[in-house]
């Protein structure tokens, strides 16, 4: 479970790996909820790291 911002490319590549393990996961369950913070945190961070 990711419980911190992403801020280093290592935290990026942990939260990558858990997204893939979770991406199936139903909504409105815990995992669930989970995967839609770290969708909005790896977003975050793309944004601020991966500008288009």
């Amino acid at each position: 479970m990711i419980d911190k911002p992403i801020i280093t490319e290592r935290d990026y590549k942990q939260a990558l790996e858990r997204l893939e393990m979770i991406f199936n996961v139903p909504k409105g369950t815990p995992l669930g909820d989970e995967l839609e913070v770290l969708s909005i945190l790896i977003e975050q961070y793309e944004n601020e790291h991966f500008p288009v």
